[in-house]
């Protein structure tokens, strides 16, 4: 029974922890990139934190990746409460819209390098410390790299969904702009509704981008 529940508690420590810090820091950076850019909307909300209780959702940070792990989902993934930014306040808000989007997942980028470069530091650790250390650094460059792919997928209100508004003509833009309320609707529909006609597009859109992505930061790092 003690067993038991120490590796419960193991298995939670190795990939709740890269989670909570993938998700805040996802979530903090666009409000920070929004604050520079010139909206405060974040900042006096409190929301430009690295408190993950600020920024957990109860349906995307627990419900959701929940439900994919009982249907056995190719990939897990969830989402926080989104960082408030008013648009119209950015300086520039085509081009801000665009950096304030892309934040989030480019923070994720830049910690799955981090987690894939302190690979090399494993083998300075103590013994019953490098086995663990080992299993929080591969979650966090999977989860990272996951939740990047998935936040640049081109569907509002996912950051591929607004960046593509910002690149995007006017009146195409603001097409895609009036999407974004049925957004998570077009998301439940492609992850949960296809998979059960037998198509599963997103789910091997994702592994193969991850794969991809993956052995690239492997590469760069050192590490293949």
């Amino acid at each position: 029974m003690n067993g038991s529940f120490n590796l419960i508690l193991y298995e939670i420590s190795i990939w709740a922890i890269p989670a909570l810090i993938a998700i805040t820091f996802h979530e903090a950076s666009h409000g920070y990139v929004a604050h520079l850019l010139g909206d405060d909307t974040a900042w006096r909300l409190g929301r430009v934190s690295f408190n993950p209780l600020v920024h957990i959702d109860p349906i995307g940070t627990v419900l959701l990746p929940l439900m994919l792990l009982l249907l056995h989902a190719l990939f897990l993934f969830g989402y926080a409460k989104p960082v408030p930014v008013n648009f119209r306040a950015l300086r520039r808000p085509r081009l801000d819209t665009i950096l304030v989007a892309a934040a989030g997942p480019g923070m994720n980028l830049l910690l799955a390098t981090i987690a894939a470069l302190a690979f090399h530091i494993i083998g300075y650790s103590p013994a019953p410390v490098a086995q663990w250390l080992a299993a929080n650094l591969k979650n966090a460059l999977l989860l990272n790299v996951v939740l990047a792919i998935f936040n640049l997928l081109p569907i509002p209100p996912l950051d591929g969904g607004r960046i593509l508004v910002g690149i995007l003509p006017g009146a195409a833009a603001r097409v895609l702009a009036r999407a974004e309320p049925y957004g998570m609707l077009m998301l439940l529909g492609l992850l949960f509704v296809l998979p059960m006609l037998g198509l599963d597009p997103i789910s091997r859109l994702m592994m193969t981008s991850t794969d991809v992505v993956v052995g690239v930061i492997l590469r760069i790092t050192g590490n293949s």
